[in-house]
């Protein structure tokens, strides 16, 4: 009985921590399922659900900036809220079209231990190359990505339909090989996550035909809550981080955990 609430605890934690980071948060729920024995149709429906929690924190953080200025903020505030919003919206459309063609394929095909590896390796390795060249970010904050830019950087956020490849890996590459700055990119990341996950949970709740049992909405549950408090505290300290610092340490820790996931998976 206590098994089967501390995996939620567990995965919430991880998907709180790795969520906004740029080392996939998918993939570490793929690996860590893997050890568990956590599989099944509701272990891949409550993995992308999960991430709901994390996303929420995004909203009651940047709560002024999303919620409140469109109740009680200026005409201007209200204008750059409306606006945030809606490239976040046209942002998802290409992750809607890809995923309606093609996620049920690969979920079915790539959605295992060795592909998220590689993954990890590759993306790793793109991460540390994006940092190492010499760039001048030209968009410094949010509400200067045009919309242009912005459906790009949603076209690269399909890549993370790969396990391993991390949708904010993507969408923070995509932003800042667009000319955007580390923190304006990893702040849309964070935008167009809301969405993007919300899509996802809400497909993936009605595979499910809306049937679960009562112990798996308290794993559910449980999830949920642990993923957003974990989220909350993870994000403001990420964006302090890299305020200061390069993507370069991700991008080491990727390539290391993704070794490690290849050696143990292949030895075997």
């Amino acid at each position: 009985m206590i098994h089967e609430y501390l995996t939620p605890v567990m995965l919430g934690i991880v998907e709180g921590i790795t969520e906004f980071l740029p080392i996939s948060s998918t993939g570490h729920l793929i690996i860590i399922n893997e050890f568990t024995g956590f599989t099944g149709p509701f272990a891949k429906m409550f993995d992308v659900v999960i991430q709901l929690g994390a996303i929420l924190a995004v909203v009651v953080l940047y709560r002024k900036k999303l919620v409140y200025s469109l109740v009680s903020g200026s005409a201007d505030e209200r204008r750059r809220t409306f606006s945030i919003w809606l490239k976040a919206a046209v942002g998802v459309v290409p992750a809607l079209v890809f995923g309606f063609l093609f996620g049920k394929r690969i979920q079915e095909s790539l959605f295992n231990p060795v592909v998220v590896a590689a993954a990890l390796l590759i993306g790793g390795v793109v991460l540390i190359i994006i940092e190492k060249r010499k760039a001048n970010a030209t968009i410094l904050e949010v509400e200067g990505l045009d919309y242009r830019t912005v459906l790009f950087i949603g076209l690269i956020q399909c890549l993370a339909m790969v396990p391993g490849t991390s949708r904010s890996a993507a969408t923070i590459i995509g932003g800042m090989l667009l000319g955007a700055s580390r923190t304006a990119a990893a702040e849309f990341s964070f935008f167009l996550a809301i969405p993007t996950m919300a899509a996802a949970s809400a497909y993936s709740v009605m595979k499910m035909n809306g049937v679960m049992t009562g112990p798996q909405l308290i794993q559910l549950a449980i999830g949920f809550v642990v993923s957003f408090v974990t989220a909350y505290l993870v994000i403001a300290a990420f964006i302090r981080f890299i305020s200061r610092h390069d993507f370069i340490p991700f991008g080491v820790y990727r390539i290391l955990l993704g070794i490690a996931v290849l050696a143990y998976f292949l030895l075997r």
